[in-house]
């Protein structure tokens, strides 16, 4: 087995996360504290994440993403390249571990490869809760989920929708969202993401 994973491999992830940031960061022209004031998260925290030295959650990440104008996704991905490959197998999909909540995502999308669309498989243990708060974003993004085992409880704003294998939700991510299990066993979904920038023509997405 080849995939990343954050309990096996802690600072291959870490250190990953760390230059992925460091990177998305500098493109943008963000220093530091240009960063935590569109984020939220302190500049301290972002400077002990961009050296390795830090395992952030996910409420955590999702805010330094909204800051960036990126999806969470794309903290784990690649920077879009000429000669990436189309496909990418299972055993090299980048896998991130929450250390808050345990709750797993594996990007499927093969790295680097040009495209609109970001897949996510994500496994929600039992009874685990996930919220990301944030609202204002710098891009616009939409996202689809669709449940393949078990049920989840997933609150966008003020509403929350209960799914199930099979069940499907469309929503744009500009308001706080919340998933929650509320059963005795795993659930596991599907998330596909595209951002405003990604559907204009020749824009770069990651």
């Amino acid at each position: 087995m080849h995939s990343i994973l954050m309990d096996e491999t802690l600072p291959t992830i870490d250190s990953r996360l760390a230059a992925r940031l460091r990177a998305l960061r500098s493109d943008q022209g963000l220093t530091l504290d240009g960063l935590a004031e569109r984020s939220g998260v302190s500049r301290s925290m972002i400077s002990l994440i961009e050296r390795g030295e830090s395992s952030p959650t996910a409420s955590v990440l999702d805010r330094l993403a909204a800051g960036l104008g990126v999806t969470l996704a794309s903290l784990f991905a690649d920077a879009e390249r000429a000669d990436a490959k189309p496909v990418v197998r299972r055993d090299d999909q980048v896998t991130w571990q929450d250390p808050a909540t345990r709750y797993r995502r594996r990007n499927l999308s093969p790295p680097g490869f040009p495209s609109p669309i970001e897949l996510v498989e994500v496994d929600l243990p039992p009874d685990a809760r996930v919220t990301y708060d944030s609202a204002a974003r710098a891009a616009v993004i939409d996202q689809q989920v669709y449940v393949l085992e078990g049920t989840i409880d997933l609150t966008v704003g003020d509403e929350t929708h209960r799914l199930s294998a099979g069940d499907c939700l469309a929503m744009r991510l500009d308001r706080p969202v919340g998933y929650h299990n509320p059963t005795s066993l795993p659930a596991r979904y599907i998330v596909a993401l595209t951002t405003e920038s990604a559907r204009k023509p020749n824009a770069v997405k990651r």
